[in-house]
């Protein structure tokens, strides 16, 4: 489908009429097989306001979202546009009818540049062709609007992961929408990112756009949502205007009970220091400066590790450069006393060095593999003898993960897609605990997840750290921090900026960053 620029972001002017309902869904239900997504559910967008949707990874929202924006057909029920039953054949038709959806994993072809990807399918034609200027400059109108400075002709390949996300929101804010879907849009993205896409938002409904927010971040939400609706397993279960919910009556709806994510372990002795890190620094691609500047820090057998910072705090270029994905410039990097620094990745995984990535997609899962496959694949040797595979071996391995992480699966021959974010999510981390490590990392390990499967993983997490297990774990929600970790670090600018106990309060734990406070 192509446009011209006069189609762009023609979107209505007037004060919206904050009662009516612009689209709607009605008894819908989906079925995959003998699974029920969703189980006759009724749900309302109505005019210039935003509508949140809350619920536990599975519970069904992104299956609606998909149904509402033409990417997944209903297996029975209505969807009506303007009171008017409509089906969507595909995401483009609904794309015509007003119908955006932003993706909670992106979406976007790394080997293409911003301007590309923001128009990929919908290019500006003229006479004598693409308007390749005209969409550049739309592209920097786009990026000017979510204050973000990136090169429209930069490939995305090269953005770091907000970056990525940004520009999958700035391809959704691109067209023509009535009603537009975001699916998890600040997983990725930094606070003062996040407090920018606000605005937009604010700036959308004021013009009568419609918008449903999905999101785990729970405090976030409620800033910006003027209606909450709780899915749990397929079903509505809470509708209310935002006066009347807080963040108990969310919890309390999506998962039963109101529980938090846990204390740090206790009731054994840590061992020596597992992981040793000596001056160690990460020198950016362009040489100019550090981004882990001379760091260093001692991590013991069974001890729990928070790293805190904002973005472009060096916490996952830490991380990578300790997993071996990226090179130090100097330092060292010790296992249990011995040097790991020239070891590749696989040798430091042999070694018991494992990396759990931020981008689960990208770096942690294999797509055209199954469920059992992406579980086994980092344990290959465990069951390979001369190039022999005992299948008995690796199913054992399988089962074996499945059940310890409670991966809420159909069996290992599931796609790996079938899974939901945060299962998805136990996958990647139960493929790296299943070569029996000593020290794990993870860079954000509950990115995109929801807060029943986050206290699964930090449970996880926690019982593996009493039997000896080292844990590193990065995260840029404070409120994250104050949950199984022994210790917080905290880093500002590639360095270690304060360190604290588990009694630490949120407002130290933020002043010491660099973050402002707001009361």
């Amino acid at each position: 489908m192509s446009i011209n620029a006069s189609d762009v972001r023609e979107i209505p002017r007037e004060r919206p009429d904050k009662t009516e309902v612009v689209l709607a869904a009605r008894h819908i239900a989906k079925s995959y097989g003998n699974t029920h997504a969703l189980k006759g559910v009724n749900f309302d967008i109505h005019r210039g306001q935003v509508t949140t949707l809350f619920g536990e990874n599975g519970a069904g929202k992104s299956t609606l979202m998909k149904i509402l924006s033409g990417v997944v057909t209903p297996t029975s029920g209505d969807i009506l546009l303007d009171g008017e039953a409509v089906a969507f054949s595909s995401s483009s038709e609904a794309q015509e009818r007003g119908i955006s959806i932003i993706h909670q994993e992106l979406s976007l072809a790394p080997n293409l540049n911003v301007r590309d990807n923001i128009f990929m399918g919908r290019e500006i034609m003229t006479a004598s062709g693409i308007d390749y200027a005209e969409e550049e400059r739309l592209t920097r109108q786009l990026m000017k609007e979510l204050e973000e400075d990136i090169d429209p002709l930069t490939p995305v390949e090269e953005l770091r992961l907000g970056q990525q996300q940004i520009v999958e929101i700035a391809r959704a804010l691109s067209v023509n929408s009535r009603v537009l879907i975001m699916d998890e849009p600040t997983s990725a993205l930094s606070a003062s990112e996040v407090e920018v896409l606000f605005k937009v938002i604010r700036d959308l409904t004021s013009r009568g756009v419609s918008i449903v927010y999905i999101s785990h971040h729970l405090e976030e939400a409620l800033q910006i949502t003027d209606h909450a609706v709780v899915l749990r397993d397929g079903t509505m279960t809470a509708y209310a205007q935002r006066k009347d919910i807080d963040l108990e009556w969310i919890v309390r709806h999506m998962v039963g009970e109101n529980f938090d994510l846990g204390s740090p372990p206790s009731g054994y002795e840590m061992g020596e220091n597992a992981l040793t890190i000596k001056g160690l620094s990460v020198t950016s691609e362009s040489g100019g400066y550090n981004l882990v500047d001379n760091l260093s820090l001692n991590v013991r057998a069974g001890e729990i590790v928070c790293i805190y910072g904002l973005m472009g705090a060096g916490r996952t270029e830490l991380m990578e450069c300790i997993g071996g994905r990226l090179k130090a410039s100097s330092g060292q990097v010790l296992l249990h006393g011995q040097e790991v620094s020239g070891l590749s990745i696989g040798q430091r995984i042999q070694a018991g060095l494992v990396l759990v990535p931020e981008d689960r997609q990208r770096d942690g899962l294999v797509q055209t593999m199954s469920v059992g496959q992406n579980l086994s694949l980092a344990s290959i040797g465990a069951f390979t003898r001369r190039l022999v595979t005992s299948l008995k071996d690796e199913q054992r391995i399988i089962d074996t993960m499945i059940r310890d992480i409670t991966v809420k699966t159909a069996g290992g021959e599931a796609e790996i897609g079938s899974l939901s974010g945060g299962n998805q999510q136990k996958v990647v981390i139960g493929k790296m605990l299943a070569t029996h490590p000593s020290v794990v990392l993870l860079d954000e390990p509950s990115r995109g997840i929801d807060i029943g499967a986050k206290a699964e993983v930090f449970k996880l997490l926690a019982e593996r750290a009493k039997s000896g297990l080292a844990v590193i774990y990065s995260t840029s929600e404070v409120g994250e921090c104050l949950s199984i970790a022994h210790r917080i670090i905290v880093m500002h600018r590639g360095r270690i900026a304060a360190e604290f106990g588990p009694s630490v309060t949120k407002e130290e734990i933020m002043a010491a960053s660099g973050e402002s406070v707001v009361h």
